[in-house]
């Protein structure tokens, strides 16, 4: 369907959650009644009762986000990346509403839907960059796979009997080498998702570094790194040892062969995300993991 609309957004959903069917249909109600196109995609069409003014799109491509100024996502972690995917090849900001159980990437929660359509019909919220991976897998000296993160790179054993076997490197350098079920290259965004399970720092956004977090190692030296974000860090999986295999953001694997090198630098390409408010990211932290603050004597906002 062609939206003549002068505004239009792109609305992503996790249709298999009834909160999220719930929630799509009152943010396009609401956008809808003050003038704003929305556009969903086909597929996801089918499990929301949409208005037929909704602009249906049968391709999951970049090209679908064409002339929309925001990307609303409703979901859980998993969607929330998925969105990012859209994000970054697209370029048009994201704005997470969490229907899940942490959702860090996420802006809103579900109960405040109307304030969120309220605040993207009066365009008020501001727009951040959130750095990236880029990802490349070399073997024998070649290329043999490319991929980025907004989270992280995970290089894990494949199978649960036996350990990786891996050295790391950081600018060209060797730094250790050990068994263990894996290590995970994190972005200060992804330092509170699958590194922070490993046991890693968390890294406030603003902050411009890149991790290094080992997962169960056998070696006395094992501890997370944090390195500049314009250094390359890489993981090579020793030649004679069974597969590894690589995740991206939980979302994309590919194997690992024995004697494979993943390598990890800053990526080219930020994903944009939508910002409602200027709540710190300590606040954000104490809210998310309900931390106890109780007897705290500073100074109230």
């Amino acid at each position: 369907m062609t939206q003549n609309l002068a505004r239009t957004v792109f609305l992503l959903a996790h249709t298999g959650r009834p909160a999220a069917i719930r929630s799509a249909e009152l943010v396009v109600k609401g956008l809808l009644r003050h003038g704003i196109g929305v556009r969903v995609l086909e597929e996801e069409a089918r499990d929301l009762p949409l208005p037929d003014e909704v602009g249906l799109v049968k391709e999951a491509t970049p090209q679908c986000l064409d002339g929309c100024e925001l990307l609303i996502v409703l979901g859980g972690d998993g969607t929330l990346l998925r969105g990012a995917e859209f994000a970054r090849a697209s370029g048009v900001p994201m704005l997470g509403v969490n229907l899940g159980r942490v959702g860090f990437l996420a802006e809103a929660e579900r109960d405040d839907l109307d304030r969120v359509v309220d605040r993207v019909v009066a365009r008020s919220y501001e727009v951040e960059e959130r750095m990236t991976v880029d990802v490349v897998v070399h073997r024998n000296g070649d290329i043999v796979h490319t991929d980025w993160a907004l989270n992280e790179a995970a290089v894990q054993k494949a199978g649960a009997e036996k350990l990786l076997e891996v050295v790391l490197e950081i600018d060209g350098r060797p730094v250790t080498g050990f068994g263990c079920d894996g290590v995970v290259l994190s972005t200060p965004t992804g330092s509170t998702a699958y590194a922070f399970s490993a046991g890693g720092p968390v890294v406030w956004p603003e902050v411009e570094a890149l991790l290094m977090v080992p997962i169960s190692a056998h070696a006395l030296f094992a501890k997370p790194l944090v390195t500049s974000p314009d250094s390359v860090l890489a993981v090579e999986v020793l030649p004679h040892v069974p597969p590894g295999v690589l995740w991206c953001d939980g979302r994309r694997t590919v194997e690992l062969p024995p004697g494979a090198r993943v390598e990890v630098r800053r990526g080219a390409v930020p994903v944009r995300l939508a910002r409602l408010h200027h709540s710190s990211f300590t606040d954000r932290i104490v809210a998310k993991f309900a931390l106890p603050t109780t007897g705290w004597r500073g100074a109230p906002h």
